[in-house]
């Protein structure tokens, strides 16, 4: 078993304190279907407890990859369920795994979940620093669509601390990348420029 595995099993073990032993003859793949239908129909709590369990079986199969995506899908279904604390505890270090297996583009998603977390926790300044590091990853690998989203996160913590300006900045830093934007995203560029105008007027001769 890889370090990156041991690791992982080792958090997932500390964060399991309803094992669902109704799952055990399901497989990690259908553990996971299962967690996505009930994320859909907005059953929050069912939906982690299932991402829970296909994590620890992916864990059994030594699939560190697939666990640590569950880890992940877990803390966003906790998120919606209200339980800030319990989200960051289960994305834990599975950014510094994918990190380690160089790849960005979940690891640019696993900070995003993090710090979506923080956020939650009001830990505004920590959960920014985060998200800069998510948008410098994918805008590294040309993920434009991603990154607007993470501006735009970015930009609501921005604009809840009073940084109105930068807020604006921020969210027109992200549409301007997205290569085919949609309807919304056209408009709200349009409306971004409007006072980048009147602060900067053009110069009359």
């Amino acid at each position: 078993m890889s370090i990156g595995c041991a690791t992982l099993r080792k958090a997932c073990s500390r964060s399991r304190s309803n094992p669902m032993t109704t799952n055990e003859t399901l497989s990690p793949q259908q553990l996971e279907a299962e967690g996505k239908a009930a994320f859909q129909r907005e059953e929050y709590e069912e939906a982690a407890l299932s991402f829970e369990a296909a994590q620890t079986a992916f864990l059994a199969q030594d699939d560190g990859i697939n666990a640590a995506e569950m880890a992940n899908n877990r803390s966003v279904a906790l998120l919606q369920a209200g339980h800030a604390n319990a989200a960051l505890e289960a994305v834990g270090d599975t950014p510094i795994y994918f990190a380690g297996l160089d790849d960005k583009r979940r690891q640019a998603i696993a900070l995003g979940n993090k710090a979506a977390a923080l956020a939650a926790m009001g830990d505004t300044q920590t959960a920014e620093t985060v998200y800069w590091e998510s948008a410098r990853l994918l805008k590294e690998i040309g993920e434009t669509d991603m990154r607007a989203s993470v501006m735009q996160a970015i930009s609501r913590l921005q604009l809840k601390t009073g940084r109105a300006m930068e807020a604006m900045a921020s969210m027109q830093s992200g549409l301007d990348e997205v290569k085919k934007p949609s309807i919304t995203q056209r408009l709200l560029k349009r409306l971004l420029r409007v006072p980048f105008r009147m602060l900067n007027p053009p110069n009359e001769e």
